[in-house]
């Protein structure tokens, strides 16, 4: 394994070294997928000088074994399913459509706390930076892109401090540039690679949205 980050704040701090040419260029708008994605996003609009938001998605974890993604939802008509997981653990149309109702209930549980239930800032015609704490199935990520995409952003830069090399790949083709400081082949979990990963709270997602 590469060296590890201290903590989000300072892979952030390391993600905006890489996007200096964003700096103060007011069309930019960086997005953070939270909770993780939020200190880390927090640390990049402020060396930039750029504003920022959440893009409120959330994995659809397997039934008894959540981290494991068949999918993510980012609103209801925005779902992004990974078919093969689906498929190979036989999982049925009822218990998927309950994993659904329950993530659309958080969705709407975090757009009323993160942000007081104000719509998405319009990204058309925007330079998007969108921001995680790290990359592990792409679920998530994929999510995300498929509701910016739909708005017409002039151009979208994915950047994350860790994410597998095939993941960075893939996701290579779907944006216009993509920024990792770390893409190891074989990948385990996001927090092996920090050595400070403690939860990040919702109170913490407040406070540097300033709610």
């Amino acid at each position: 394994m590469s060296k590890r980050f201290s903590n989000r704040i300072q892979a952030g701090k390391m993600l905006a070294q890489h996007l200096q040419a964003y700096t103060n260029v007011k069309d930019v708008l960086v997005l953070a997928l939270p909770r993780g994605g939020v200190p880390v996003a927090f640390e990049v609009a402020k060396l930039l000088n750029v504003a920022m938001d959440v893009c409120i998605v959330r994995k659809l974890g397997v039934p008894g074994h959540k981290e494991l993604a068949m999918g993510a939802i980012a609103s209801e008509n925005t779902i992004v399913f990974n078919q093969n997981i689906i498929n190979s653990l036989g999982i049925d149309e009822e218990k998927i459509t309950q994993v659904i109702n329950q993530e659309l209930r958080e969705l709407k549980r975090r757009n009323q706390v993160y942000r007081d239930n104000k719509p998405a800032i319009n990204v058309k015609n925007k330079i998007v930076i969108l921001i995680d704490d790290g990359i592990a199935t792409g679920a998530t990520m994929r999510a995300a892109l498929t509701i910016l995409q739909q708005q017409q952003p002039a151009k979208i830069v994915v950047a994350v401090p860790v994410a597998p090399l095939a993941a960075c790949q893939e996701l290579r083709l779907e944006v216009d540039d993509i920024i990792c400081l770390q893409c190891p082949e074989i990948m385990s979990a996001i927090g092996l690679w920090y050595e400070d990963f403690s939860q990040t709270t919702d109170n913490e997602v407040r406070a540097l949205l300033g709610s």
